[in-house]
Order: C-alpha cells, then structure tokens, then sequence
C-alpha cells in the first residue's frame, strides 16, 4: 500500500531540483538556436536529483540564440528550464561532445503559471542525451492512460472534490458508495501497478551502470524503503556510481537527531536579514518547517501546527516556516488564505538546499541549541512529543 501512496506523488509529475554534490572537473558546451523565446528569457540548467538547490548553468536568449558553459563531473543529467516556468527538456551533459539544441519552444500561459513546450526542439552531438531521453519515454504511455481516466471519471472525482472541500462528509458517503466512484477507484488502483510495473522494468533494463540509479531518480519524486530491493538489485558499479550514491542515501538517510543544524539567515517581508540564532533567542523548542502552497499534505498539517503554537508558544515553543515557492504571489496568496501566525520567510538564500530538503512537508525540531531532536515528526506524533517535552520542564 506505501507504494501506492508514493506513486500518488507520480501522477502530477511534480519535479524537483537537485543538489551539486561533487567536486566540478571537466568543461562542456550547449550551443542553441530557437524560436519562440523573446530576448532575455533565462535557461537554466538544473540537476536532477531530489535535493533543492541552484541550477549549474544559465543562459540569457538573445535573436533566438543561446549558449552554455561551464564544468561538471561527466555524465551529468540535467533538466534545462525557462527559468520560474514549467517544463523542461531532459540533457546529459558530457564534456566529450558540444551539444546543439534547434527548434521551437512553445510559450503556453495559464491562469497560475506559464509553461514551456519543448516537444518541437531537435538535440544533436549528445549520444548519451538520446539514450536518456528514451529512457524517460516510459512515462508517455502511462501520462495517456492518467489522462484518459480523468477524462472517463472527471465528472464524479470532480463531485467528490467539491464535497471534500467542503467537508461534507454526508455526500462524501454518498459517492463513495456510487458505481462511478468505484470504477474511478478501481481505475486508480490499476495504473498505479502499471506505474510501478513500468518504472520497475525501465530500472532493472539498465541495472548494471549509472543509468540504473538515474533512471529511479528521474521517475520517482522521491524514494523510500519501498525501492530497497531495487537497489539492491542494481550492479556493484551501478551502486558506485554518482546517483547509486544518491539512491543509497535517500533510501537509507542517516539520522541526524543528536545533530546541530546549520545557522541561515533569511529575508523578513521588510528586506531586512534575520538569522536562525535570532529566532530562537527565548525558545526552548523550534520547529524548523519546509512547506509550499502546493503541497497538500503541507496544507493539512497546519490546522495541527496552529492548536500546537496555541498551545506552547507562551511556554518557549516556535516554529519557522520557511517555503520553497518559487513565485512570491504564491507564497503570499497562501498565507492570506491560511493567516499564520508565526514566522513566515520564502527562500530565496538556498536554505532547503542547504539542509538537503527532497520533498515538503520536511521538519525538524530542534532545541535551544539548535540541536536536532526530532525528524519530519508532524500530527499525533508531534504533539505526543512536545506534550513529553513541555511536561518534562
């Protein structure tokens, strides 16, 4: 059943940015030419992994052209983005090779964010940027048949949306016990096996290099326990490879209670500097939250979050919101809607990335000397442990 809780994450194809874990080498070059891109559009190159952080690379269009330079440790798989725009298009970076990007990005706006087509743009010199791209098209068949249930079932999922929104819990009831509803169940549960079938068959076809690895980070939003084995099954050098490092570690995290958190200072909505030392001057116990307004489980946890401040704030507790939107008017749309009332920061320092954050909710409690006493702990179980704390004292 976990792994059909994580394959939820799958279906809104959400992406993460990653994190440059290792000494920079060898030089590489992309040379593009594109239509559909107005002067001063912004490229950027960004990792892919599951940790937040800068892209390796940016560069400026200028009369539909544009260029990239700059180091890595080869090969390096990459997503080159619009920058704050959705989509992208998949590259492994090798010095051996200058790359050629030609075509048309496609602009398309909505009414919350802007995305990038780049279904019409030809890669050429890039052998290894061919063979991970059809690595990746895997996902085609199966974003096909997503859409085709949501299409075939949107009238009752979107019934039962509204009714949970609302919390009528009566109606709710009421389409769960329909024939719709159940065949939209039904439907769910059976792309989820074919998700995990697929992803399982595209890993194992390529176990026995770094492709392996790259391939589980690349499909998945994040990983956990539940791709153990399919570590295990990967070959020794696909496990000593850059991203069967990265996989390791995911899926077996070391603890860091009993560790201290790096100090970052952030922004206050008054441009002025704030650190995490200056935040917890005063407070026996600060919880350290990692959220965005997309985040639905984000979303949830507050109700459990504002009884909690309510309860301890008095007697030393706090907590620190810090978001990884990347559009301010997001970020404050939500906290119009959700009215906080402890501190609130966006990250525009590289703070998720400095604390290695690879999906949100992420939590850490930490003491007044900034030590960590608990990890990603939320609901029952952070009450069940600040009640323990503030009983103790």
């Amino acid at each position: 059943m976990m792994i059909l809780k994580k394959l939820v994450c799958l279906v809104g194809w959400g992406l993460c940015n990653a994190s440059l874990l290792f000494a920079q080498s060898t030089s590489f070059g992309i040379e593009g030419s594109v239509k559909g891109l107005s002067d001063g559009t912004c490229l950027q190159l960004v990792p892919v992994s599951h940790i937040d952080t800068s892209p390796v690379a940016e560069a400026v269009v200028k009369n539909g052209a544009f260029s990239f330079s700059g180091k890595i440790n080869p090969p390096f798989a990459v997503r080159m983005v619009v920058k704050e725009g959705a989509g992208f298009l998949p590259l492994v970076l090798d010095s051996s090779v200058v790359m050629k990007i030609e075509g048309e990005i496609v602009k398309e706006s909505h009414p919350t964010y802007t995305s990038y087509d780049f279904s019409k743009v030809v890669v050429s010199g890039s052998p290894l940027s061919d063979k991970y791209r059809s690595i990746l098209k895997v996902r085609d068949a199966l974003d096909s048949l997503y859409n085709a249930n949501n299409m075939k079932y949107g009238p009752i999922r979107e019934a039962f949306g509204k009714a949970y929104s609302r919390k009528d819990k009566v109606l709710m009831d009421s389409l769960r016990a329909t024939t719709e509803y159940k065949a939209s169940a039904e439907a769910d549960s059976l792309f989820f096996v074919k998700v995990e079938h697929t992803y399982y068959d595209a890993v194992m076809q390529n176990k026995d290099s770094f492709w392996g690895p790259l391939t589980m980070i690349s499909l998945f939003t994040y990983l956990g326990k539940e791709q153990a084995d399919w570590y295990n099954a990967l070959s020794q050098e696909a496990k000593d490879s850059y991203y069967g490092k990265l996989v390791k570690d995911e899926i077996w995290p070391p603890r860091q209670e009993g560790l201290k958190v790096a100090d970052f200072s952030v922004k206050g909505q008054n441009g002025e500097d704030i650190s995490l030392t200056e935040l917890c001057q005063g407070k026996k116990y600060i919880l350290i939250d990692f959220w965005a307004s997309w985040c639905n489980p984000c979303r949830k946890e507050i109700p459990n979050l504002k009884n909690l401040y309510a309860k301890y704030a008095d007697k030393g507790f706090q907590i620190i919101s810090i978001s990884i939107d990347k559009k301010k008017a997001d970020w404050e749309k939500a906290l119009q809607e959700e009215q906080l009332a402890w501190p609130n920061y966006l990250d525009t320092e590289g703070i998720a990335s400095l604390y290695k954050v690879r999906f949100v909710p992420t939590m850490y409690l930490i003491d007044m000397n900034k030590t960590i006493i608990g990890e990603n702990v939320r609901g029952e179980a952070l009450a069940e442990k600040l009640a323990e704390l503030f009983q103790s004292k």
